[in-house]
């Protein structure tokens, strides 16, 4: 026979459950962004709590008091902030190659508004960036994001998180390393052409000084950045399968760096 019983104690877990999907949401760009209602990310955040309470192992929080279960439930805001800023990090890889890439080919003065941090960033960093958006659907990372999430609630019970301040400055110091290398692998043909054209016009410049090279060379870099990208175009998906791996190490050091022991 099913039990369909739903106590008050069965509510308050539910809730716990709802705190921390609800900020996991409301943090990862993909899963929620500021580009998406709150009434869809509300609405989506309960119903993934309701599929996640019967799914998932969880222990009767121990508290007596408001402030105590208030504690426990600012716990649970912690981790799903923390998984969600894992994935935010990452997705900013690249923002940082696109950046870099229109400051070498003279595109850096431009900026459009992204939807999904509602920032201004510049148009190849856009660019890049709905890119990297579009292979997390294609190649379905977008679920392996959901099982960490799931998951997080066997490796972290409820009330169970412990910030280990010594994990989480490692992960950080590896993640800088690993934001610099691959943002740079990204843009970094782009970068080595126009580093060739600027010493190819600082020469010239010397050769002909009565030759503007200041107004030829913008649109020479533009050109010259433009068509590299199109012929370097190919190389997304393997930096996109770098920011992948990268995402995935960065969660799990995440979730490492909270539970206890």
């Amino acid at each position: 026979m099913i039990n369909h019983t739903f106590s008050y104690g069965d509510f308050e877990v539910y809730l716990l459950i709802v705190m921390r999907i609800m900020s996991f949401i409301f943090v990862c760009p993909f899963f929620g962004g500021r580009q998406t209602p709150n009434l869809v990310k509300i609405g989506y955040g309960l119903l993934l709590s309701v599929l996640l309470y019967g799914a998932v192992p969880f222990y009767p929080p121990n508290y007596n008091t408001v402030a105590g279960y208030t504690v426990i439930v600012l716990k649970e805001v912690m981790v799903g902030l923390l998984i969600g800023f894992a994935v935010t990090l990452c997705q900013q890889i690249a923002s940082f190659a696109g950046s870099v890439v229109d400051m070498q080919i003279g595109l850096s003065m431009v900026s459009m508004m992204d939807p999904a941090t509602s920032q201004q960033v510049t148009i190849t960093g856009s660019l890049y960036s709905q890119y990297l958006t579009i292979a997390l659907i294609i190649t379905g990372m977008y679920q392996y994001i959901l099982r960490a999430l799931v998951d997080s609630f066997t490796l972290i019970p409820i009330n169970g998180a412990v910030i280990n301040t010594d994990r989480m400055l490692n992960t950080m110091l590896n993640f800088m390393k690993d934001y610099i290398v691959i943002g740079f692998r990204i843009c970094l043909p782009i970068f080595i052409i126009t580093f060739i054209t600027n010493v190819i016009l600082g020469v010239l410049a010397k050769v002909s000084p009565q030759m503007n090279m200041f107004s030829v060379g913008i649109q020479i870099k533009i050109v010259v950045g433009l068509a590299i990208m199109f012929i370097t175009v190919t190389m997304l998906s393997d930096a996109s399968n770098f920011i992948y791996i990268n995402m995935k190490e960065m969660i799990q050091q995440f979730v490492y760096s909270m539970q206890s022991g």
